[in-house]
């Protein structure tokens, strides 16, 4: 077999799927560790406090609109009220990790950039609750908000001084729609249907259901989507060479000069 049919050996066009068990030590680790520091934020119940005040003045100078018309939508029915607190308290974990599971599966390459960018903006949650701890919305009484998820249920949280499982003083940025917004990303990226603009639909829904439900401010989704939104810029999706065909190495196809082109012509006199 001679160099021109012996077949080139082919490139791979995406990186090898990363080892499972090392990437369930690393996200389980990723998630104790920011449970941990989450419980660290806790207990600073007067800074919280002002620092909502703080929040809610600062939205009303910016003329942002005000959370209570969203929640006064959700409030026309129990029965809307109750799927709004049961998306917020069901939705966030499993849906992000269906997405990890998925892009782990069929999409290697994306699944380790999707999993440093989550990495990435968790990280510096965690370090602006620890700096910045906030108390939601439905703890300030100056915003008129009704705490949802205690009146008409299902909470997942219990009383701030009793709780031990969270850290409700970690408001800003709002983890929940920073990862929903990055399921809807790097779904977009990771496929190629005309539909697949419909993920968008998931940050959109949670959007409206952490401020309805008045466990975020408005400025705790815009925080979250400029530290996703930097994330991206550093952590950028790499490119893969496509696999080269069996075919061997095609050369370029000579282009002939002026020069040569009147030789010719005049070769056929």
């Amino acid at each position: 077999m001679n160099a021109r049919t012996e077949p080139a050996e082919a490139e791979p066009d995406a990186p090898a799927r990363p080892p499972l068990v090392r990437e369930l030590l690393l996200v389980a680790g990723l998630f104790l560790v920011y449970k941990f520091g989450r419980r660290l934020a806790s207990g600073h119940t007067g800074e919280a406090f002002r620092n909502a005040r703080h929040v809610w003045d600062l939205e009303r100078w910016l003329h942002l609109p005000g959370e209570g018309g969203v929640q006064s939508l959700l409030l026309h029915g129990d029965t809307l009220v109750h799927v709004a607190n049961t998306y917020y308290a069901t939705v966030h974990f499993p849906a992000t990790a269906a997405f990890l599971v998925w892009l782990y599966l069929r999409r290697p390459g994306h699944y380790v950039w999707a999993r440093r960018v989550l990495a990435a903006v968790t990280g510096a949650a965690l370090v602006l609750h620890l700096a910045f701890p906030l108390a939601p919305p439905r703890m300030l009484a100056a915003t008129g908000l009704v705490d949802t998820g205690r009146l008409y249920g299902p909470s997942v949280y219990g009383p701030p001084r009793t709780d031990a499982l969270s850290n409700q003083f970690a408001a800003m940025p709002s983890l929940h729609f920073g990862w929903a917004l990055m399921v809807a990303v790097g779904l977009i990226v990771a496929t190629r249907s005309r539909w697949r603009w419909l993920w968008l639909l998931h940050p959109l829904l949670t959007l409206l259901v952490i401020v309805g439900t008045a466990n975020h401010y408005w400025l705790d989704v815009i925080v979250a989507t400029t530290l996703l939104g930097a994330a991206l810029a550093v952590l950028r999706l790499p490119h893969h060479r496509p696999a080269r065909t069996t075919g061997g190495p095609t050369r370029p196809r000579p282009v002939a000069r002026p020069a040569d082109r009147h030789r010719l012509v005049g070769a056929g006199r």
